[in-house]
């Protein structure tokens, strides 16, 4: 359907014209929506409920292991997540300390209501975009010349046109919670579900896949025993996700609110087994597929038979709120069980629940039919972003929702789109994941899935991609000059380590010492030291008589990528060589059925996922290393004919 069909609709009139729809305002939408209209396109956002935008529905935290990294290079792209959680923080810690700056991830714990009141209030504001309550359910397409979008119509048929549709759908299309034998149909927090659209979609030759997710109880803290409980304090010397608040000094809270947590008794493992007869995972209601990185309470006890106990951590919604999020303690077992569960844990005996856990099944898009911009292969002009994509997280969805709205907006204007690969970015890792391999569960980042994860680090995703951001106009000239001055002091500092040598004199041995390490015989550079695992940057200070005051994150930087220098060597070339499969191209409208030589299956799934160039085809499913040399022939042979031409 057509806009001049959808308009002879009965009660149709026509509503707007904007350049890009934005459907959804969870933490994709925001996203995108802000990078299309930060772009200089007239933008409309549509929500099903206006005071849910960018809700929390699941835990109340941004952040955490890969997903801290993603929300940083949300922020270096010109991405609004990181900002607006640097202003709800209630809590912060950099998880994985132990582990190296690899792997370093920062979460935070959001005040729920205000995480979404002030993105709310931030969207409000911005130039060229129109938010609007309204249940979208049709997909206006023009198919004159192929299948391409022109607009979007609502359940009240208002049509509005667009040159670029981008979907963010979450766990809202044709959902349905599961508490037991009791099946609603509604959304998240029993919010309005999405129906028709994903119809809509199907009918235009969309393949649509069918995922479950879940959420814990929320409890009243006021009958909360927490002596029992171990706490966990926030840390105040972490950096704020956004680089821009780092870059000025603002700092994460230094008052911050307390988590605490607990382990699952026998008791609580004998309720759940005694009730697995009513699990709607095991009794056939939930036919959807579950995260298997973030499991039900029943499904771990079921799974993981050889662990008596698993861990409950016990965090707060708010800071105006007794509301208490029970994080790892998801499940859809039915209310009354829900209760006797949560009572049987250390401190919750007198506990209030004051929301049920429940399990929701939604409909998204299978991801396999998206190009690495997010852009449908199937109906042109639209994206989507989010779980309609088969992943599971605020920060993936949001690191989607700035790729497709980048995209999205770099397609109206006619320049070349932004594709970031696994080199790049944790962004990279995971569109490229999706669209290359799919998936058959809710898509969950970690560090295990990036193979460049030293390079990859969250502290420096703005040397990796804010040239990327002020290239497609999301950073700013101010802000892009700001950038290079660190980026310069960084260059700089290390010079001067580099070159700035200490004799071992008994000063620098009293240091070295109580730090655990030997002084060295002769004459060394402040760089060489500073690789040492026992120095640090500020350990060395009074035998540096000649350092100048630099901001802290700068300092971080230049610590960080002079003790593994080394390393980052080797990942370089590693790099580079991967850089080359990427640059041998594939041709769009290859027909590989038609070359010799590639085995049946490669050639079937070749021709499903169309990879742009050799290193995506390599990482497809059922392509063999075979049929990556046949490919790399094929490709020679392309350049030298096109040579001879």
């Amino acid at each position: 359907m057509n806009i001049e069909e959808a308009l002879k609709t009965e009660y149709a009139y026509m509503a707007g014209e904007y350049d890009v729809a934005v459907v959804g305002a969870g933490h994709a939408g925001c996203e995108a929506a802000y990078s299309c209209a930060k772009l200089g396109l007239r933008t409309i956002l549509f929500t099903l409920y206006l005071d849910s935008i960018a809700n929390l529905p699941c835990n109340p935290s941004v952040g955490g292991t890969a997903k801290g990294q993603l929300v940083r290079e949300i922020d270096a792209l010109g991405g609004i997540m990181g900002k607006v959680a640097d202003e709800c923080c209630i809590q912060m810690r950099m998880l994985n300390r132990s582990k190296g700056p690899a792997v370093y991830s920062p979460r935070a714990q959001m005040d729920r209501n205000r995480y979404s009141a002030v993105m709310k209030s931030r969207l409000e504001k911005v130039v060229n975009l129109d938010i609007r309550q309204a249940h979208i359910t049709d997909l206006l397409t023009d198919d004159t010349d192929g299948i391409r979008v022109c607009g979007v119509m609502t359940e009240s048929k208002a049509v509005y046109s667009a040159k670029a549709v981008v979907i963010c759908s979450g766990t809202y299309m044709e959902s349905r919670t599961i508490r037991g034998e009791v099946v609603a149909l509604s959304g998240p927090d029993g919010l309005p579900r999405s129906v028709g659209l994903s119809a809509s979609l199907a009918s235009k030759g969309i393949p649509i896949l069918r995922f479950k997710t879940g959420t814990p109880v929320r409890v009243n803290s006021g009958k909360i025993d927490f002596d029992v409980m171990t706490r966990q304090d926030g840390e105040t010397d972490v950096p704020p996700f956004s680089f821009d608040n780092e870059m000025n000094g603002i700092t994460v809270p230094q008052d911050q609110v307390p988590c605490w947590s607990v382990w699952t008794t026998d008791e609580t493992r004998e309720i759940i087994s005694s009730n697995m007869d009513r699990s709607p995972l095991y009794s056939g209601v939930i036919t959807g597929i579950g995260p298997r990185y973030c499991p039900s309470i029943e499904d771990k006890f079921m799974r993981f038979k050889d662990k008596n106990r698993h861990q409950i951590f016990v965090e707060p919604m708010g800071r105006e709120t007794n509301e208490m999020y029970l994080q790892g303690f998801s499940t859809s077992l039915p209310e009354e069980v829900q209760i006797r569960m949560v009572r049987s844990l250390p401190g919750l005996q007198n506990a209030m629940i004051q929301r049920s856990a429940y399990a929701i099944e939604y409909d998204l898009v299978e991801p396999l039919s998206l190009k690495p911009t997010l852009e449908s292969k199937v109906v042109e002009g639209l994206f989507t972003a989010g779980q309609i994509n088969g992943s599971s997280g605020y920060e993936e969805a949001a690191a989607q929702g700035i790729v497709a709205g980048i995209n999205a907006a770099l397609k109206i204007k006619g320049e070349d789109p932004m594709i970031l690969d696994r080199s790049q970015a944790y962004i990279g890792v995971l569109i490229d994941d999706l669209v290359t391999k799919g998936t058959s569960e809710p898509y969950r980042m970690m560090t295990s899935r990036a193979e460049y994860r030293l390079f990859l680090r969250q502290d420096n995703a703005d040397m990796r991609l804010t040239p990327t951001g002020h290239r497609v106009g999301l950073i700013d000239n101010e802000r892009f000059e700001r950038f290079e001055n660190k980026k310069n002091s960084i260059a700089s500092e290390k010079e001067r380590l580099r070159n700035t040598y200490i004799a071992p004199t008994e000063e620098l041995r009293v240091i070295l010492e109580e730090a655990g390490t030997t002084l060295p015989p002769s004459g060394i550079s402040l760089a060489e030291l500073l690789k040492r695992p026992q120095v640090s940057y500020e350990l060395i200070a009074p035998v540096d008589k000649n350092r100048q005051p630099l901001p802290i994150d700068v300092t971080r930087a230049v610590e960080t990528d002079l003790k593994y220098e080394g390393y980052l060597k080797l990942e370089q070339e590693k790099i580079e060589k991967f850089a080359q499969l990427e640059r041998r191209l594939l041709p769009e409208d290859t027909d590989y059925e038609q070359i010799k030589g590639l085995r049946l299956e490669a050639r079937q799934k070749l021709n499903a996922i169309k990879p742009l160039n050799i290193g995506q085809a390599s990482r497809i499913s059922g392509v063999s290393p075979a049929d990556i040399s046949v490919l790399l022939v094929y490709t020679e042979m392309i350049r030298r004919k096109d040579k001879d031409e």
